[in-house]
């Protein structure tokens, strides 16, 4: 029992940018018009999920490197292009119920999805198969108006979507 210490558990972090674009016309209430690119997740996992099965493109890092530069690296490694340049608007931090922690960033641009190249994961596939298959991380992108988006969106990244549609609307 005398000396044994607890070390807090560290919580994994995640960083990722929200690319959106303006529209001709209005969107729903106070939606001004504007679209957002999300990632279908990749792998056998969410092969067949539309609802909840896509995300902003993110990933995680560690203490050497800044979360915006994460965000800025991360979209790259998930869509083989690079980041918009323009102003980043923060959006802030979610801690999902894992605990990871996801910061985002906001900024418009445009881009074909046409054009993606997505980075790649290895898993165990089928399995208990021993059998090792690699997945694109992000099988498809595509843009989507804030109301659908809402429902395309895994739960724990909406508020992103939330806040940047109040951030737009002022």
């Amino acid at each position: 029992m005398y000396g044994t210490v607890t070390q807090p558990k560290r919580y994994k972090q995640s960083a990722g940018l929200l690319l959106f674009r303006r529209t001709r016309g209005e969107g729903a209430a106070g939606e001004g018009g504007i679209e957002v690119l999300l990632g279908h997740m990749g792998g056998p996992l969410w092969a067949h999920r539309d609802a909840g099965g896509w995300a902003i493109p993110k990933g995680e890092y560690g203490p050497d490197e800044t979360p915006r530069d994460a965000a800025r690296r991360e979209f790259t490694e998930e869509l083989g292009l690079p980041p918009p340049e323009g102003e980043y608007l923060p959006l802030g931090e979610v801690r999902l119920s894992s605990g990871k922690r996801v910061t985002v960033w906001a900024v418009e641009g445009d881009l074909d999805p046409a054009l993606m190249v997505p980075g790649t994961f290895t898993m165990e596939w089928p399995p208990h198969s021993g059998t090792r298959q690699e997945f694109p991380e992000l099988d498809q992108v595509a843009w989507f108006p804030p109301e659908m988006a809402r429902s395309k969106l895994i739960a724990g990244q909406v508020p992103f979507l939330e806040r940047l549609v109040d951030l737009l609307a002022d």
